[in-house]
């Protein structure tokens, strides 16, 4: 955590303590928690909230491991079949 002294862009909050260190030329877009909170919910989603994620079907192996890998979130870009990970390398 890095501590300073920076004012909420949103609210004027004081803001003495953030997870990451601010570039100084952006300082001004600085949003305490709760004006973080609050503007990340009024952004729509992306899938409306109730759509199920497409899932591939395929007969790739494990680049990490070498596991059989059938089902995946995307379409593989095939010059790239040889980098795929199963979910628990992915998660290595």
């Amino acid at each position: 955590m890095y501590q300073g002294n920076w004012k909420c862009s949103g609210c004027g909050a004081d803001i003495n303590q953030l997870p990451f260190q601010p570039d100084p030329a952006r300082e001004e877009g600085l949003l305490c928690r709760d004006c973080h909170k609050q503007k990340m919910s009024d952004r729509p989603r992306r899938d409306n909230g109730n759509r199920e994620r497409q899932m591939y079907q395929g007969n790739w192996k494990c680049s990490g491991c070498g596991a059989d890998i059938n089902q995946l979130p995307f379409q593989p870009d095939p010059a790239r079949a040889d980098q795929l990970k199963c979910r628990d390398c992915f998660r290595k």
